[in-house]
């Protein structure tokens, strides 16, 4: 073999390998950019006019949810499916867990503790009682036990609503100015809160003092994009953020750092209004929809539209927190 052909032939080697590489990365590039995809399916059906308000009680093994026009809240053992209604009698905006194994209740006119057992409603505050045609609506809990819950005019005017911290039974107003105030979640170290106000259309993003409960430097990290108004949230153990989306038929997984939308749940219902990680392992994503808003087309195309669906995603939650109630007992 001469010199010629010796070159020729490691040339020919350098561009196979050079091709491989090329393609190789190309095949990285783009699977780092797919977008994951799940089609979650029916797990309990309803007819919920407006379902909200999803949460696991890891102390009970329950998934609890709310019907807010329906003026309910449920308990729903996620094994036997054994469901309790709850009928409260007012619009009911939020439910949360408290230290004491009570629920907490956000209604129309103040936050509430309902007792599971003897059924009665005693009222921890009402920060917003001298306010017409206003109710309470989405909220979570912090680490430290605090509830952050906020509100929404009944006629969804502009600027009306405010989001508050509730402590101690004492409410601070944190944010005002505020339309639709939905969902809440704190990433896996406590230093920032994400939340929702709906018609902003995005999901702002505050440094978080746990050991204060005050909030700073807000800033939008995440822009919907027109695929749906975001609604109730849930983060996962990878804080990432998964967004309900209102007229969007999904849930959409977003990573918060990057501003993406790295992966969507399609959901057979129009309306898609909360989500939260349940079971022991919180590997189970529970879905609640709404029936509400929708046209007799749009509820022929979507009959189970108020029920709960549910996806396995491969990814875990963060285990929800409780309302600490202890600070309030005399």
């Amino acid at each position: 073999m001469n010199l010629c052909n010796v070159i020729s032939i490691i040339v020919l080697a350098c561009l196979i390998s050079f091709c491989q590489v090329k393609s190789e990365t190309a095949v990285q590039e783009l699977n780092k950019g797919a977008l994951q995809e799940w089609t979650a399916s029916l797990y309990y059906e309803m007819k919920n006019e407006l379902g909200e308000g999803a949460i696991w009680n890891h102390e009970t093994n329950e998934f609890w949810h709310i019907d807010i026009e329906g003026k309910k809240f449920f308990t729903t053992n996620i094994q036997s499916k054994e469901q309790r209604m709850i009928d409260i009698g007012q619009r009911i905006g939020t439910v949360v867990p408290n230290s004491l194994g009570q629920a907490v209740v956000a209604l129309q006119d103040g936050i509430y503790t309902y007792d599971l057992e003897s059924g009665t409603l005693e009222l921890i505050t009402s920060p917003e009682d001298s306010i017409a045609n206003i109710r309470f609506n989405d909220g979570k809990c912090d680490r430290q036990g605090r509830l952050w819950v906020g509100s929404m005019g009944l006629e969804q005017k502009p600027y009306r609503a405010s989001l508050y911290c509730i402590e101690n039974g004492s409410a601070r107003q944190q944010l005002d100015s505020i339309t639709i105030s939905n969902g809440i979640v704190w990433s896996k170290d406590n230093r920032t809160m994400y939340y929702i106000d709906t018609p902003d259309e995005n999901v702002k993003a505050f440094d978080y003092d746990l050991e204060t409960g005050n909030i700073s430097n807000g800033r939008v990290v995440i822009e919907i994009g027109g695929i749906g108004f975001p609604d109730g949230m849930a983060i996962d153990s990878e804080d990432m953020l998964w967004i309900a989306l209102w007229n969007g038929n999904m849930v959409g997984r977003w990573n918060p750092k990057t501003g993406e939308l790295i992966g969507k749940v399609q959901v057979p219902a129009h309306n898609i209004t909360s989500c939260a990680f349940v079971g022991t392992q919180l590997d189970s994503l529970i879905i609640t929809t709404a029936r509400v808003d929708m046209s007799d087309e749009e509820l022929t195309d979507y009959p189970l539209a108020g029920s709960l669906f549910i996806v396995v995603p491969g990814v875990k939650g963060m285990k929800s927190n409780f309302y600490e109630a202890s600070a309030q007992i005399n």
